[in-house]
């Protein structure tokens, strides 16, 4: 069956994403639909945010290590200010 993916194809690393880009959308997909379900649950929108940075830190302490993860973060002012992560609408 095309597209069925199982246990034992993961073990072996046959399954995987075919680019960073690939990985990215699905991982993108896996969290909008967390938050969605969250949001479903009555999770508030703000208390999803704060959770959301505390995995997401916490995964990069892990996998980068405090120093990088500190770098990472101390350029989030610059970039927000920047308007790196304004969802921006274009008027018309």
């Amino acid at each position: 069956m095309a597209g069925v993916v199982s246990m034992s194809m993961i073990a072996r690393g046959e399954h995987k994403p075919k680019s960073d880009q690939d990985q990215k959308k699905m991982a993108l997909g896996h969290v909008k639909g967390a938050w969605m379900d969250a949001w479903l649950d009555g999770v508030d929108s703000e208390c999803m945010a704060q959770v959301s940075l505390f995995v997401t830190l916490t995964e990069l302490v892990a996998t980068h290590g405090e120093d990088a993860t500190a770098r990472f973060a101390a350029s989030l002012p610059k970039r927000i200010s920047a308007g790196e992560f304004s969802l921006r609408r274009s008027k018309q």
